[in-house]
Parts: C-alpha cells; structure tokens; sequence
C-alpha cells in the first residue's frame, strides 16, 4: 500500500490491508494522548512497518522496539539510505524473528523523524515545524503511543517485545504498564534507569547540537537551514559510547589515514576519519530536534521513580511474562550490572525470567552486530516461549 496516512477507525478489511507491509496510522482528535509532562497531543501519527502474516487468532505478533537513532525499518531497504534494515541479523528468514513464523511490527517512536509526530511535524495551530514548541516526552509515552497501534491493527495481546538498548527500555516499560497484553519480553543491552554518567555524554551532544549557529532556537527547519555541523559533532561522542577500547582498537589502533603526519587538524588517524564519517551520514537521515528530545526521554527514564524506588514493584503485575535479559561484556553504556538488576528485581517479583552475558569485545553495539550467541539465545528463547504458549 502506499504511505499515505491512514484513519485509526479503519474497518477490520482495511486494517488487514494496511497490516501487509505498513504505513503511517494517524489517530483523530478524540484519541488524544496524554503525556507523562501534563500536556496532550491531538492527531498523532505513527508510521511503522510489518513483516510476515498475522495468525487466524491473532498469537504470532512481535513488537520491536527500536533504540536512539533507529527507526521502523528493521528489515528490508532502508528508503532514504538505501542500506540494508538496522537489525537483519535477527530478522528474516530463517532468522529469530521470521517472518514465516512471527507478525514483525516495528514503529518509529513518537518525537522520532521518520514519519511518527515529532518536533519536525506540522504544528496544527501554527501551521508550521513543531520546533522546540513540541512538548517533553517520555519513555512510557512512547509505549502508550505503540500500545494504540498494537489496537489499532486489531491486536489484543503481543506474543513478544523484543528490543535493545532505548528499545529494551521500551520493553521493561511495556511489561510495567501492560503486562496483561504481552505474553513474553525480551530485553537486551539496556538499564532500568539512565546513569549520571550517560546523561553527561546526552548533554554534550545537546550541548553541541544547540551550539551550531544554524540550530536558530530549534526554529531551523522553518528558516530553511539545518545544524548539521552540531549534529554530527553530537553523534560522534555519542558514538564512541557503543564501541568498546578493544573493538577501536582492532579495527584502527593509530593506522594512519594517509602515508605521515598533516601536521595539521586534519584527519591523520584512520578512527578520526571513521568517526567524521559516521557523523556526516547521519545527519542526512535524522533530525536535530528530534536528537534532542529523545536523548531526554533517556534521560528522564527511571523505571522505578514511579513504585517508590522499588524496581521489583514495577514488575509486581508481571508474574505471567515470561522474560530474557542479555548483556555483553564489553558494553560499558548499559553494562552487566544494569542486567543483573532487572534479574533481581523480576526475580523478587515472581516473574519468570532467564539470563545471558554474552562474551563479546564489540560493546554496546555488539546487539546490532553478528552475534552467534545473541542469536541462539533469542531463537531458544522465542521457541520455548512458543512452546508454552502452545501448551495454554
């Protein structure tokens, strides 16, 4: 189908239409969303995508959930970079997540810019980019936000949500607001709670992004410019967080760029190079103002805050989930110990859940990247689920 947005109150017929391969669903006024900041958003807009064939009972579907800098094209062609989907380590055929097997619903998350309401949406009252107008969000508004798609594809319990990094927050967040509507979670590479020292390297970027003499106030896409300088300078700090010393090292040490020394500020070293690299590609598909509210929402996430400090109790209505948490040895963004309390805490809940630490020298990235065990965990894990599902 084409990606036009489409009515929420779709018939049953449309629904299953729109279900084949995605789109945009944009709810009406009368399904307002109420944020966790007191404000409310009228006629949002979700854009996501599927994969495979939802089951006569409506018991096969998945949702992923993406991280910081991802988007709904887990799989498949990337339409405006054409590269290969985020996570097609994991999803495909013959993959954990088949789509022979499994209904695969990914969507971009509100604030997000690749077709969700967020601050580069037009405001209604203002006829113009939200900006810095677009109010705070949140983690757990970001969930209500799926949870509207999941109904509105006619879907009234999910068999898994999966998800890694902001997306394994978005998975724990699920399990705590409805875990009457999913049958198992996985999380992995993620914390219950953004550190202190993870919200410093969020303010660098901020920092960095609002420094850029063209970011103009967040009013940069009215005037028709773009801080793209800023931008990049953000996603390389950002950058060297989900990497690890060995995997920089490996992969460049102190190789020069080029035969000798610039004696200069150019790019000497061939890490300088690969990190303006990673910079300038990304600010062709990704949202300065955007950037800066979801590292927010990252930022205010704290599982927790809202059961009296006591992590267990956020899990306390989630005895009949069954859960995975993966870590990875190298990851020192969301390190082992930030998987070990969500174990704890899910333990003290009586829910069922299964651990794995991974051995892996890529870091925090290591999720996105070819990993055998990760791989096995997650198919051994979605098939016992499977199992026990079959067996209710």
């Amino acid at each position: 189908m084409d990606k036009d947005a489409t009515d929420a109150g779709q018939s049953a017929e449309q629904t299953r239409a729109l279900a084949e391969d995605g789109g945009t669903i944009r709810f009406g006024p009368d399904q307002p969303l109420r944020l966790d900041s007191g404000a409310s958003l009228s006629g949002i807009e979700i854009a996501y995508r599927t994969w495979g064939v939802l089951n006569a009972d409506r018991s096969n579907a998945v949702l992923i959930c993406h991280a910081l800098t991802g988007d709904q094209h887990v799989a498949g062609a990337h339409p405006t970079t054409g590269k290969p989907g985020w996570w097609t380590q994991m999803v495909g055929p013959g993959r954990p997540l088949d789509p022979a097997k499994h209904f695969i619903i990914c969507s971009n998350v509100l604030g997000g810019c690749n077709g969700s309401t967020g601050p580069a949406s037009i405001n209604p009252e203002t006829g113009k980019p939200w900006g810095l107008a677009f109010p705070v969000i949140t983690i757990p508004d970001m969930v209500r936000a799926q949870a509207m798609l999941v109904e509105a594809l006619g879907i009234e319990t999910l068999f898994s949500v999966v998800g890694g990094s902001m997306g394994g927050m978005q998975v724990l967040q699920w399990a705590a607001d409805y875990p009457e509507r999913i049958f198992s979670a996985l999380c992995i590479a993620s914390a219950p709670r953004h550190s202190a020292q993870n919200i410093a390297f969020h303010e660098v970027g901020r920092q960095a992004v609002m420094a850029d003499p063209d970011w103009r106030g967040g009013e940069y896409a009215t005037l028709g410019v773009r801080p793209e300088k800023g931008l990049a300078v953000a996603r390389m700090a950002a950058h060297i967080t989900y990497l690890s010393e060995p995997a920089l090292q490996r992969k460049f040490g102190r190789e020069l760029q080029r035969d000798g020394l610039s004696w200069g500020f150019d790019a000497d070293f061939q890490v300088e190079s690969y990190l303006r690299h990673q910079g300038a590609s990304f600010v062709d598909r990704f949202d300065a103002n955007s950037y800066l509210y979801i590292t927010r929402a990252l930022d205010y996430f704290d599982l927790a805050a809202s059961y009296d400090g006591l992590l267990a109790e956020a899990f306390r209505k989630a005895r009949d989930v069954r859960f995975c948490v993966l870590s990875f040895t190298s990851d020192w963004l969301y390190p082992t110990p930030e998987g070990r309390a969500i174990v704890r805490a899910l333990n003290a809940a009586g829910a069922r859940v299964s651990f794995v630490e991974i051995q892996s020298d890529k870091g925090h990235d290591a999720f996105l990247l070819d990993e055998p065990v990760m791989r096995s965990a997650v198919a051994g894990f979605l098939d016992s689920a499977a199992s026990a599902r079959a067996a209710k």
